[in-house]
């Protein structure tokens, strides 16, 4: 039987066991009766949205959402790929060949692995600050005008590393390994799935040549924000779950162990979503999570990683007024010049409202393809309320972000 078929049945009978009338019913998720009416009698099918609404209101623990979205994966998956495979672009190999690895690798394990080695060179503190002022830039400046600039210093800072002298060799290769992650991420805003996994391999292949043996670990975290913006909860909740060894910092098992959350959370599995989320407050909220590696591996702007990922999947669980909850407190704390982030958790934070019956105004977003995904999703939010004034009002905005204009 198709799963429109098999939806609507099963839709019906849970509201039915638990002694809801379709009004009732209708009232309670602010979905339209006709709609709801049709989709039980397999007319229409369910949005993944829709069924989530559905699974968490009526406590089937992801039943009906399975019928609508791809099943999890057993977290071995073959199908998942290394996140550090061939790379095109190869910035640090000569680099990393003259530095001598073993050795590398061996000083950075005496440093502990934890810290960046610090350098008396003027010219790596020189692109040190720099690191720090193009992440500030990057909150507020289109990711394609950012990255040339971004490849041409990564690359430029690995090759110091081969002429540098010994005791600088290191730190160099460490802060090249920063820059290629973060262009990575910058690649991924800019909508390059597959050159932001490219320059994480980078950057994994540097660190560890520059002593610090975690990265590649982080590499898997990065990996499965791709998966998870794709769709796809089964490589996400695998690929989390690879960088969560006990011999890991406490940052990294904490951000993975909030990647594996929100892979949960993309089918409805509340349980395993609540018990990540538990795991990854507990490792972030640690000393050595907030004091470690320098320049922080992650997010730098939310205050609580931990409590955002959690407004953020309660969405995703069907739960919007929960939700919406928590991302206004969290929303709340993040600072002022920091646009990305504040575009990404606030259109969040407007979806929640929007499926539970409010409407926020829609904020100036700076270009990215990550907050895009969420944007659409909140445009198809609203398309449920054409009739109201206000909707109407807010599309002008909502259609400004989805097609910029070019000029």
């Amino acid at each position: 039987m198709s799963t429109i078929l098999r939806f609507g049945p099963e839709l019906r009978r849970l509201r039915v066991e638990v002694g809801l009338t379709l009004t009732e019913f209708s009232a309670a998720l602010n979905y339209d009766k006709g709609h709801l009416s049709k989709v039980e009698r397999g007319e229409r099918s369910a949005s993944p949205e829709l069924a989530r609404r559905c699974d968490a209101f009526l406590g089937a623990d992801g039943e009906l959402q399975r019928l609508v979205t791809r099943p999890e994966a057993d977290s071995n998956s073959s199908t998942v790929e290394s996140p550090t495979g061939p790379s095109r672009w190869r910035v640090g190999r000569r680099a990393v060949l003259s530095a001598g690895t073993g050795a590398l690798i061996d000083l950075g394990l005496k440093l502990g692995g934890q810290a960046l080695p610090s350098a008396d060179d003027p010219l790596l503190a020189s692109y040190r600050m720099q690191f720090d002022q193009l992440r500030k830039l990057g909150q507020s400046t289109a990711p394609k005008i950012l990255l040339p600039l971004l490849e041409t210093q990564t690359r430029m800072i690995a090759g110091l590393a081969s002429d540098a002298r010994s005791a600088s060799r290191a730190p160099t290769l460490l802060l090249a390994s920063r820059f290629a992650e973060f262009t990575g991420w910058m690649a991924q805003e800019a909508g390059d799935s597959d050159a932001a996994l490219g320059w994480t391999g980078e950057a994994a292949e540097l660190a560890r040549a520059g002593g610090d043996p975690y990265l590649g670990s982080y590499a898997l975290v990065r990996r499965a924000l791709v998966t998870m913006y794709g769709g796809d909860a089964a490589g996400t909740v695998a690929l989390a779950r690879r960088a969560q060894n006990s011999e890991l910092p406490s940052r990294i098992r904490g951000l993975a162990a909030q990647r594996e959350a929100q892979g949960h959370a993309l089918v409805g599995n509340e349980v395993d979503c609540l018990r990540s989320l538990d795991r990854a407050r507990e490792l972030l909220a640690g000393d050595d999570a907030r004091n470690g590696a320098e320049p922080v591996i992650g997010t730098t702007h939310v205050n609580d990683p931990a409590a955002m990922s959690t407004g953020w999947c309660l969405y995703d669980l069907g739960r919007p007024k929960a939700a919406a909850e928590v991302l206004d407190r969290e929303c709340s704390r993040l600072p002022a010049h920091a646009l990305r982030t504040r575009a990404r958790y606030g259109f969040r934070r407007s979806l929640a409202h929007a499926a539970s019956g409010d409407l926020l105004g829609v904020m100036p977003a700076v270009p990215s393809a990550t907050v895009n995904s969420d944007v659409r999703r909140l445009a198809r939010e609203l398309a449920r309320f054409r009739s109201s004034r206000a909707v109407r009002d807010l599309q002008p905005a909502l259609a400004r972000v989805l097609a910029p204009a070019h000029g």
